[in-house]
């Protein structure tokens, strides 16, 4: 018999069964749960609900039965639909009619919003710890390759010289962006929705700070409808899962296209690469090919989110419950996608030697040398004219901006002197952009301490995103 069927003079039917049931999945919420209905027994005890006899015996009954599920000897059925009846049932089986009395002054819906907070705001930490991580990689290569020049694009057609360092730090500090989106949803999850009770709160004296301190929250919610009817803090823990995914997929086709003998400007390990089974040549970078296939599927956990909760009336409403598996989903792709990722940049081989000649092609030096005239005197949008005619010139005679006579020079402008060979060469390029945020070495060194202090201030101080270790 359910314990909600105090009403009915049926049973449910199977098939209602099979689709009401989410113990199938929210099962991994029993941690919480249990932590959960242990706080709220002793606050129930303390303000006076229930003796301290069926306090004691329910919290003796709730920490053997979490021990008993961590070592596998709990069965979990769909005859108690989810991992709150299913605990209760087990507790009531237990200790008898003291665990009759844990459900008091409480609802599924104050629960379930308590669990989900609570497994969210652990997970969190785990996810940062991860980012940061693939941080660390990304300085270390970076420091490694400061000098190495390659062609920056705009729409994929080259355009400027850089480093390979700072295109490097550029993902770094996207990197680092979600790491602060992670720690914000952190944060602003941290109210505790239990006391809510099914959506109007409840006529016990309970103490819903008491609660709300012993479970790690910052307060109460101050509303108790809104306790229980909104996920907005799963949408936000989806928006920036979703926002990480997408820069890993953009660094993902980069390193597609950087594999492929058409740039070939890196090489992956054998460990991070694939073969096929007809063509014995390939060498495939599945690993980024299933990075950048993952986004697509951790967007649709958000956008499935998002069109069920769009026209839900307050409070609680059945359609929530499918609030949990894209949750669960998204998190284990996050967190299946980040570490064979950081590994797979941690043990690429770097061909410098690719990446400079497709720099020496495609006169990405061209605003250098419209630069140059400028600072010679000549209005820039002249400058940028003059160097227009002169890529022409070099594009029907072979030639690169760099291999002109000073004689050719000078028929475009008499400005040009030997000085400009220097000027225009692809490592004075990258070393005299000294812009802030530039790749000259002075700006990708400063890049990378102030990421590197970034991750250090994380590794070592309580935060939002400190990995929970008691979980």
């Amino acid at each position: 018999m359910k314990l909600w069927s105090g009403r009915f003079e049926k049973e449910t039917d199977n098939l209602v069964d099979a689709l009401n049931a989410s113990i199938g999945f929210d099962q991994r919420l029993y941690r919480e749960d249990i932590t959960g209905s242990m706080a709220h027994a002793r606050m129930l005890g303390a303000c006076g609900i229930i003796s301290p006899e069926d306090t004691d015996a329910i919290l003796e009954g709730l920490q053997a039965i979490l021990q008993d599920v961590e070592a596998g000897k709990v069965q979990f059925t769909t005859d108690h639909e989810d991992i709150h009846m299913n605990v209760e049932a087990l507790l009531t089986a237990r200790i008898g009619e003291a665990g009759k009395r844990l459900h008091t002054a409480r609802s599924r819906n104050d629960q379930v919003a308590l669990d989900l907070r609570m497994y969210i705001r652990a997970r969190i930490p785990k996810i940062v710890d991860l980012l940061l991580g693939l941080e660390e990689v990304l300085c270390g290569q970076a420091k490694e390759y400061q000098t190495a020049v390659m062609p920056g694009y705009t729409h994929l057609q080259r355009a400027q010289p850089i480093s390979f360092a700072q295109h490097l730090l550029a993902y770094a500090s996207m990197f680092s962006r979600d790491v602060t989106r992670l720690e914000d949803c952190a944060a602003r999850l941290n109210e505790c929705p239990l006391g809510s009770g099914a959506l109007a709160g409840t006529t016990y004296p309970i103490d819903r700070w008491q609660t709300a301190r012993e479970l790690g929250f910052d307060a109460p919610m101050s509303n108790s409808l809104d306790g229980v009817s909104d996920r907005d803090y799963v949408l936000e823990l989806l928006s920036a899962l979703s926002i990480l995914m997408m820069h890993l997929s953009r660094f993902s086709e980069e390193i597609i296209l950087w594999c492929s003998w058409e740039f070939k400007f890196i090489e992956l390990d054998d460990a991070y690469a694939t073969g096929s089974s007809i063509m014995p040549q390939k060498k495939n970078p599945d690993v980024a090919e299933l990075v950048r296939g993952k986004t697509g599927r951790v967007y649709g956990d958000l956008v499935s989110l998002l069109t069920t909760m769009k026209g839900l009336p307050l409070a609680y409403n059945k359609d929530m419950q499918e609030d949990k598996e894209p949750v669960f989903d998204a998190i284990d792709t996050v967190e299946m996608c980040l570490p064979v990722f950081a590994a797979m940049l941690k043990t690429m081989t770097v061909c410098t030697g690719n990446m400079r000649r497709a720099a020496g092609k495609g006169f990405i030096n061209a605003t250098d040398c419209a630069d140059y005239l400028t600072k010679k005197g000549m209005p820039f949008r002249d400058a940028y004219a003059v160097t227009g005619r002169l890529v022409a010139h070099c594009t029907a005679q072979g030639k690169t901006l760099e291999e002109l006579s000073l004689e050719e020079l000078a028929a475009f402008s008499r400005l040009f002197g030997e000085d400009f060979y220097e000027a225009v060469s692809l490592e004075s390029c990258m070393a005299l952009r000294v812009s802030y945020g530039g790749p000259a070495v002075s700006e990708t060194t400063r890049q990378l301490e102030a990421i590197e202090a970034f991750v250090s201030a994380r590794r070592g101080q309580d935060h939002p995103g400190k990995p929970n270790t008691d979980q």
